[in-house]
């Protein structure tokens, strides 16, 4: 990844650490789009060995996407019947969405270049089975593409499935086999993304933690502030790839049309603070602060921001801040070093969320950042204007650099 991309790309969110506030760390634009998503798991299998993650991975993915202001159609260790009426459900619900999606964790097949889904109840004991037992994949496709724009699709059901093997001895159907055949897209397809767990005919690992290796990945960077889709995929593949020691590598298929940001940040915009938690009484009841703020004058938001404001660092020394001159940070790595110095040095911090240190450790910033006097100038007077935003974003060279540049801003940027 290149620095200019890390660039674009946005800073590591930090959490103020205030345990009596719940606070707003980031400004989203309201959306206007409509999405929709269907995410089914399954993990108990009737006829074959539990899976450990497959459920945990889709109530995971379910949650997240909530957070994204996605419509969350869901399902759990579903039967085919239960299945079916999810996906119904689904499809009178997508209709006309803006960004129709759809997650899936658990057991699926191909046979001869088709793929399938397998509810909890598969059984798989002959040729018929497929049409009565299984769901295709296709189908699903169909149900989503209806008046939809966007179409997102996520499948984790490359695991090791022992049910094809019986379809493929015992009911001796050819081409069955675990890995899931490459899904094409066609022309009609524009504004559609198709992401395997694995590459074609590849098994996926179901993974020894919390979630599978690319689960676990996608919930990291799905929905990542101002990162496409696309670039979040590559980073979910290079995480994977990772991971797994080589041996395991997402693929995706896709043809969009124009960029899809799930989560857009205005990075110049100030914290939005919520409403301050209620404190515990002695008594153990819950009783709200509203009292103590209207007889002191101050709104819940004014204390909260306060309550910020003296969060914010101070510099260890009062001295006027001046581009080309040594500062007293109060930062053992950084004291001593004027601002000019510093943003041709190396960040301290990564610049964004989960970023493997070969990428960023060592590089300049003001070869990431493009940063010169002026444009440093223009991002030092927004953290005048809104102070307490130097908590809302981690920065790669620190807090107190925030504060310094700050306080140059208001002595004029000289």
């Amino acid at each position: 990844m290149s620095c200019d991309r890390i660039a674009r790309c946005g800073g590591l969110f930090r959490a103020a650490g205030l345990a009596a506030l719940a606070l707003l760390l980031t400004l989203t634009a309201a959306s206007a789009q409509r999405r929709v998503a269907l995410v089914l798991g399954n993990s108990q299998y009737e006829h074959a060995p539990p899976l450990a993650n497959p459920v945990r991975d889709a109530q995971a993915m379910a949650e997240r996407l909530k957070k994204l202001d996605f419509e969350v159609v869901s399902g759990f260790d579903l039967t085919k019947p239960r299945t079916q009426a999810t996906i119904a459900q689904f499809a009178k619900q997508v209709r006309g969405a803006d960004i129709a999606l759809f997650f899936y964790a658990g057991h699926g097949l191909q046979v001869s270049g088709k793929n399938y889904l397998l509810p909890v109840d598969a059984a798989l004991e002959d040729e018929t089975s497929l049409d009565f037992e299984a769901v295709p994949v296709d189908f699903i496709l169909l149900q989503m593409s209806r008046e939809t724009s966007i179409r997102l699709v996520f499948l984790d059901a490359c695991r090791d499935n022992p049910l094809a093997e019986v379809l493929a001895r015992t009911a001796g159907v050819n081409g069955a086999s675990s890995g899931l055949a490459e899904i094409p897209i066609e022309n009609d397809g524009a504004g559609t993304l198709v992401a395997f767990a694995a590459r074609p005919n590849q098994l996926a690992f179901d993974g020894s933690g919390e979630h599978s290796p690319f689960t676990s990945a996608l919930l990291r960077h799905i929905g990542a502030s101002n990162v496409t889709i696309t670039e979040a995929m590559n980073r979910v593949a290079s995480d994977v790839f990772n991971a797994t020691a080589g041996k395991q590598s997402p693929w995706i298929n896709l043809s969009l049309t124009r960029e899809v940001v799930l989560r857009k940040v205005d990075l110049d915009a100030p914290l939005i603070v919520g409403e301050a938690s209620a404190p515990q009484t002695e008594g153990g009841s819950d009783a709200r602060n509203t009292g103590a703020a209207s007889a002191s004058g101050q709104s819940d938001d004014q204390l909260a921001l306060d309550v910020l404001r003296r969060k914010i660092p101070k510099l260890a020394s009062d001295a006027p801040i001046l581009f080309e001159h040594p500062i007293d940070f109060g930062d053992p790595a950084i004291d001593g070093k004027s601002i000019a110095q510093l943003i041709k040095g190396k960040p301290l911090f990564s610049p964004v969320e989960g970023l493997d240190k070969s990428v960023w450790e060592g590089k300049h910033c003001d070869g990431c950042h493009e940063w010169n006097e002026a444009r440093l100038c223009d991002q030092a007077k927004n953290f005048a204007a809104n102070d307490v935003s130097v908590l809302r974003l981690q920065h790669p060279l620190g807090t107190r650099f925030k504060v310094a540049l700050a306080k140059w801003a208001q002595g004029g940027c000289k």
